[in-house]
């Protein structure tokens, strides 16, 4: 390891509810790179840099301030450039399978944006903690971040939900972008997108589509056969980029749906 490297390994723990194994800092490449499976579930906060966490098959980006959950059993390895330096602690017990059912963390949602405020109280807390205090601190840090985490996640819920309400009034306006919405909301728009896709499991614009195609396909339904009315009057400026997306999203054209529609009618 570098000069500043640190690892700590608690001496005792609580065992059966919240079992502390090691706090480390970590910013060798090549340990990065080795691939390791790992014993106990882990809580990685990056502090610095950026690259791809992978834990068995499923590729995780990450930033600085990107929290991310590795689960045991899974073979953990990074693929980053020189620069990257990540913190984690090692845990297990009843308590640990609690807190991720509790505050909904899988192997589908494991990786969370924006905790760069977390990152003074990580390194302070591994950097003063001593061999007879770091299973406390590491404890402590586990605890505090899956509080922030559910902050986090109630801050989202209110967010997407504006977000949807938006796009519910006002999916016939074209010129309705995630841009717009952001400047509305006073949010930055890289942000409301993550949070968007990390909720929802599909990004806006495929949402936004969703919702248009949708409003599109009751207006055919009750009869209006115009596929350039349908189009503005759903949110479309070009007619034709909206028959492409609706080809996309039912399976046939504007025209063979209409078709298929007065048949049945």
């Amino acid at each position: 390891m570098r000069d500043f490297d640190i690892c700590k390994f608690p001496t005792s723990s609580f065992l059966g509810t919240l079992t502390v194994n090691c706090f480390v800092m970590e910013s060798n490449l090549e340990v990065m790179k080795t691939p390791s499976k790992l014993k106990q579930h882990c809580m990685i906060l990056v502090s610095k840099g950026e690259g791809k966490f992978y834990f068995d098959n499923s590729l995780i980006p990450f930033t600085a301030g990107s929290l991310v959950f590795g689960f045991e059993g899974e073979t953990f390895t990074t693929d980053c450039d020189k620069d990257v330096v990540y913190m984690y602690i090692k845990f297990s017990g009843n308590r640990a399978e609690e807190l991720f059912r509790r505050f909904n963390i899988t192997h589908l949602n494991r990786n969370f944006n924006g905790f760069d405020g977390l990152i003074p109280l990580w390194n302070e807390s591994l950097c003063r903690a001593s061999e007879q205090t770091i299973d406390l601190a590491s404890e402590s840090i586990i605890l505090y971040t899956f509080s922030r985490l559910f902050n986090s996640n109630e801050q989202w819920n209110g967010l997407i939900s504006s977000i949807i309400d938006i796009v519910e009034k006002k999916f016939d306006d074209p010129d309705l972008t995630l841009n717009v919405i952001a400047k509305q909301l006073s949010y930055n728009s890289k942000y409301i997108s993550h949070a968007f896709k990390q909720k929802m499991g599909i990004s806006f614009s495929e949402y936004l589509r969703s919702v248009r195609i949708k409003f599109a396909i009751s207006l055919f339904d009750h009869g209006i056969e115009s596929i350039k009315n349908v189009a503005l009057l759903s949110g479309f400026y070009d007619p034709l980029y909206f028959s492409t997306v609706f080809k996309k999203s039912v399976g046939m054209p504007p025209k063979e749906y209409i078709k298929k529609n007065t048949r049945t009618n």
